[in-house]
């Protein structure tokens, strides 16, 4: 039977776990519809567990892996997966998450049944430790108009869910350098180009978190990102100037005056929808 083809674009680097890395990938390789592609980043040296995972995929006819000689970081890695991909649809994996087994199935019927949409995402659950151990759902808003107006104040897609037109991205400037915010920056100047976005209200990937990931909401540099792009949109008169200082003030409040503990309750509580 005749079906989409698609590619799935994902990186790893030295930093990464070895074991979630090969849960990541067990997960893709055990969907119920199966990816035509996986490309595989390998961004920089890595060290000889890591590599011995990824030398387990060399056989495997669907994977192509790419060494990058040096660490690139996750926007020029994400780059050069995405150019190297050989279908339109491309589907995004993390080094560490899970996707659910339905995802691409579910992905695919939408982009066959809708020619007009450019990026498809969907909501995750976040887990600490044990993948059972659900800690909080991240939903995001569904329809085009709702992403368009939510993408004024936090990012409107969850990054490891989406699955896109390779030409539509490229055709905004695909992943562009921008410190931990390379997918914002990228959605944002997809919406000013016209492009119709959509998630569904299905969880499509549970995604691990840790200490360190609230430790990496916050700091000097990452809220000098943030607030940069919020004045790239003032500037592109996407926000006014009420928003843009409403945004910064809450990310002051969070990326700067909040330690990590109380950061990760903001995150759980106020930022995500709490499971009960």
């Amino acid at each position: 039977m005749h079906r989409t083809q698609f590619s799935v674009s994902i990186n790893v680097y030295n930093g990464d776990n070895p074991i979630f890395f090969k849960e990541a990938v067990k997960s893709l390789l055990q969907q119920t519809l199966i990816p035509d592609e996986i490309v595989l980043v390998v961004d920089g040296p890595i060290n000889k567990t890591l590599n011995d995972v990824v030398s387990q995929y060399q056989k495997n006819k669907i994977f192509k892996i790419i060494h990058l000689k040096k660490n690139m970081g996750h926007g020029e890695a994400r780059r050069v997966g995405i150019e190297n991909c050989t279908f339109d649809l491309i589907a995004i994996m993390d080094a560490d998450d899970v996707s659910r087994k339905n995802r691409f199935e579910k992905q695919i019927k939408v982009f066959d049944s809708n020619k007009e949409i450019s990026v498809l995402g969907g909501n995750i659950e976040e887990f600490e430790d044990s993948i059972d151990n659900i800690v909080s759902i991240k939903e995001v808003p569904s329809s085009h108009d709702e992403i368009v107006d939510f993408t004024k104040r936090r990012c409107p897609m969850n990054q490891m869910t989406v699955m896109f037109r390779k030409s539509n991205v490229l055709d905004s400037g695909g992943y562009l350098d921008w410190h931990c915010n390379e997918d914002y920056y990228l959605w944002i100047r997809m919406i000013k180009n016209k492009f119709i976005f959509k998630n569904l209200n299905d969880i499509l990937v549970s995604v691990r978190v840790s200490k360190d990931m609230y430790s990496r909401r916050g700091g000097m540099k990452y809220f000098f990102s943030e607030s940069k792009l919020q004045i790239y949109m003032y500037r592109q008169n996407m926000i006014n100037t009420k928003i843009l200082v409403q945004n910064i003030f809450i990310r002051i409040i969070v990326q700067l005056l909040l330690p990590n503990s109380l950061r990760r309750l903001f995150f759980i509580n106020f930022a995500r929808t709490k499971k009960v």
